[in-house]
């Protein structure tokens, strides 16, 4: 029995020796508690820059929904601004108490020189093709082929001018067309 014991008490300092040693291997390597308390602080962090992350688009998206409405609803402001004139040029030829003919002429050819302004400085282009010029179905119509002396399909005459927008056609030219011989 003695020997028990003194086997038992032989491991009695290797085992605090052993217990001595585990905490001072802990304290290299950080516990699951701790690690868990940084990890869900990461997580925090992490969840608030996720969260700003989301409003700053949400406020971006936002703001370009207004700038998309706001283009839409004075996307013609500079057209009107340039129609103000011509109105106005209007209301005072019908103001006029006795107008004679080249006074109503005068005015009328004033009148177009504004609107025609209004037209170049908002991009609004005539399309006015000449006799002779290729039916282009893009800016022209063709109301009637007649027989003429051109070439099949080029315009014969313009019954009514046609208007672009930049590169957008608002109306088509109504034209005639050659028919083929």
């Amino acid at each position: 029995m003695q020997d028990q014991e003194n086997q038992e008490m032989g491991n009695q300092p290797e085992a605090e020796a052993a217990a001595n040693a585990a905490p001072a291997a802990g304290t290299a390597e950080p516990s699951l508690e701790e690690q868990l308390s940084a990890t869900e602080a990461k997580l925090a962090e992490m969840h608030d820059a996720f969260m700003r992350a989301k409003a700053d688009a949400e406020n971006i998206r936002r703001r370009a929904q207004e700038d998309v409405s706001k283009a839409h609803k004075f996307a013609i402001e500079s057209f009107a601004e340039a129609m103000v004139p011509v109105r106005d040029s209007l209301e005072m030829a019908l103001k006029v108490e006795a107008p004679t003919v080249e006074s109503i002429k005068e005015g009328v050819e004033m009148t177009l020189k504004q609107l025609t302004a209004a037209f170049e400085k908002n991009r609004l282009v005539e399309v006015m093709p000449q006799p002779g010029d290729k039916l282009d179905p893009n800016k022209h119509q063709a109301v009637a082929v007649v027989p003429s002396e051109h070439e099949a399909n080029t315009v014969v005459a313009v019954l009514q001018k046609g208007y672009m927008m930049a590169d957008r056609l608002l109306r088509p030219a109504i034209v005639t067309a050659a028919a083929p011989k």
